[in-house]
């Protein structure tokens, strides 16, 4: 609570003092431009965009998720070209905490999306829109426990370990398995973000372990994790939950590769995030913490509105 506090007070102590950036350019910059969740931020950034004509936009993130440099880099080049704002993703949480301090420190509003900084540095952005990762990783592990039981072995495929959303998404999933149940966690590993990555990860985990279930816990690593068990001929035998929502994972869910995927709202951190930008450029106060939400989407609710509002 006191985290949501302070950033909504610098968002409403940058508005009162108008110490913002004139209309212009805002830079999207994302954990990586291949991932088709991050081309759905790209498409709700880009419909934001149009509501704000005052404003142009970019789009841009690096080559992977774990290029960390390269992302550092894109928010250095987007504050030496003075733009007007920027909602970033940050791949890590420390290391792209310095550039943002000199956003601040430039005039230059910043809303981060999906993935938070480190503690301490709330100062310097003025809005976080995100899942609720814990929430969303304790949502797949109560799946989980009402469909795998109670013990067996679940393994857990992750991404890119210390990132924010991981921490919150795989560290509640598996907080909650060891409160609420007897199953035994294999992993996590780590598959940067890599689908064969993942893949080979899981094919190698179901070949060591007798599963009842496995989690998924990015677009990347699931899509990875539905394929080995597709190859190795499990799909359906053992309780598999993804997350995020691309048409990959919506194939599996509707063939029971997986049960379920947790998809979060990527088009909302998209719109959300330029709006919430141009809002402090206009020197309007905006909320501290956005929950861009996430839904449990099965085979029973795919063909849902609910559901076909956020999967991509």
């Amino acid at each position: 609570m006191k985290k949501l506090l302070a950033t909504a007070l610098t968002a409403s102590v940058l508005a009162a003092t108008g110490s913002v950036a004139a209309a212009g350019e805002i830079a999207v910059i994302v954990k990586t431009t291949n991932s088709n969740f991050w081309q759905n931020v790209n498409k709700g950034a880009a419909a934001a965009i149009a509501e704000h004509p005052e404003h142009t936009m970019t789009f841009n993130g690096p080559a992977s998720e774990s290029a960390v440099n390269d992302q550092v880099a894109l928010v250095e080049n987007a504050i030496n070209r003075g733009v007007a704002g920027i909602v970033l993703a940050p791949s890590d949480p420390e290391a792209l905490a310095p550039v943002v301090k000199r956003a601040f420190e430039a005039g230059i509003p910043v809303a981060i999306i999906d993935s938070g900084l480190a503690e301490g540095n709330e100062q310097y952005y003025q809005a976080f829109l995100s899942t609720d990762n814990c929430a969303a990783g304790e949502l797949a592990a109560k799946m989980m426990i009402d469909n795998a039981g109670t013990s067996g072995n679940v393994a857990v495929m992750s991404y890119v370990a210390g990132v924010g959303s991981e921490i919150g998404r795989v560290g509640c999933f598996v907080d909650y398995i060891g409160a609420n149940s007897d199953l035994e966690i294999v992993g996590p590993l780590y598959s940067q973000s890599q689908m064969a990555t993942a893949l080979n990860q899981t094919t190698d985990v179901l070949a060591a372990n007798e599963l009842v279930g496995i989690f998924g816990a990015n677009e990347p690593t699931a899509i990875g994790m539905g394929r080995a068990l597709e190859q190795a001929g499990k799909a359906g035998e053992i309780t598999a939950i993804g997350f995020d929502g691309n048409a990959d994972l919506q194939d599996m869910v509707k063939s029971g590769t997986l049960l379920a995927t947790a998809v979060q709202g990527s088009f909302q951190m998209g719109e959300l995030g330029v709006d919430a930008v141009a809002a402090v450029i206009a020197g309007d106060s905006v909320e501290g913490f956005i929950d861009t939400g996430v839904v449990m989407v099965t085979k029973d609710n795919i063909d849902s509105n609910e559901a076909r509002n956020v999967l991509y």
